[in-house]
């Protein structure tokens, strides 16, 4: 008897690829496995390491992705998630866009990770032209992971280094009308902890905040975000999957910090991946 391609749980990922550093698909692909959840990685640009380094090597991979996805039509896969972290042209935005409007049915999630900068600022390889796309892209999200940075961006909202919870809730209301039901912004630091605001469409306002452990560092919003897919398609209450997600984080950037890593090198989760498989 033939089997199916879609009787394990998967999710479609688009971000790019690279080889060092620990951010983008190198992180997606382990975390999303360790809980269960299968990786269909779509790498939209291959990095020899991430551009927080002072050199590397880099293929757009932009010419390729409509062939590239092509070929999944025609072996019929379905995705009970779809979801997309940084995306370097307007252009990649748009395909992104067709790709969840060909794969999508009643039973995708889709999670989208509006990078587009942090510290009040964009990054300086975004063009505000991209920043405008991302604004149609976020309105085909089911879940919404942004830093309070891009949550700005996205609502026009001008940047508070301290936010207080009524601007926080200002903000996700005036993202929720876009239409993500559930929303949390990622990464608000206090004096000792690490706070992360949600918005629920059924359930209101929270605050998960987890104890700092560490610098912050390349690819934790990559980490996070990857947790929060596969809790998604694991069927996870929300608050529950921002809970494993900022404690993970917190715990990779301690052993980290441990281990003397440089904080260009990303989160070393290698090491204490095996707390994921357990879930």
């Amino acid at each position: 008897m033939k089997g199916s391609h879609n009787n394990q749980p998967k999710a479609a990922v688009f971000n790019d690829f690279s080889g060092f550093g620990r951010c983008s698909i190198a992180v997606s692909l382990p975390l999303l496995s360790a809980l269960k959840v299968q990786c269909c990685a779509v790498p939209t640009a291959i990095f020899s390491n991430h551009t927080g380094f002072e050199s590397f090597f880099v293929e757009d991979y932009t010419n390729r992705l409509e062939a590239y996805t092509t070929e999944w039509k025609k072996l019929g896969l379905r995705f009970d998630a779809i979801a997309s972290g940084f995306l370097g042209s307007a252009e990649q935005i748009s395909i992104v866009e067709k790709f969840i409007s060909d794969f999508r049915d009643e039973n995708t999630t889709v999670v989208i990770d509006p990078v587009m900068g942090d510290y009040g600022k964009l990054y300086p390889t975004y063009k505000v032209e991209t920043a405008r796309q991302m604004k149609s892209l976020v309105r085909h999200a089911d879940i919404l992971t942004p830093n309070l940075t891009e949550a700005c961006i996205l609502t026009g909202e001008v940047y508070r280094e301290k936010p207080d919870e009524n601007f926080l809730k200002k903000v996700c209301l005036e993202l929720s009308e876009n239409g993500a039901k559930k929303i949390v912004i990622t990464g608000l630091e206090n004096d000792d902890s690490i706070s992360n605001f949600i918005y629920q469409e059924d359930k209101g306002f929270s605050t998960v905040s987890v104890k700092k452990s560490g610098l912050q560092r390349s690819g934790t919003g990559d980490v996070f975000s990857s947790i929060i897919t596969a809790c998604a398609v694991r069927k996870f209450d929300f608050t529950r999957s921002v809970e494993i997600a900022a404690e993970f984080v917190a715990k990779a950037i301690k052993r980290s910090t441990e281990l003397d890593i440089p904080t260009t090198d990303g989160v070393c989760f290698e090491e204490i991946l095996g707390e994921l498989t357990s879930l």
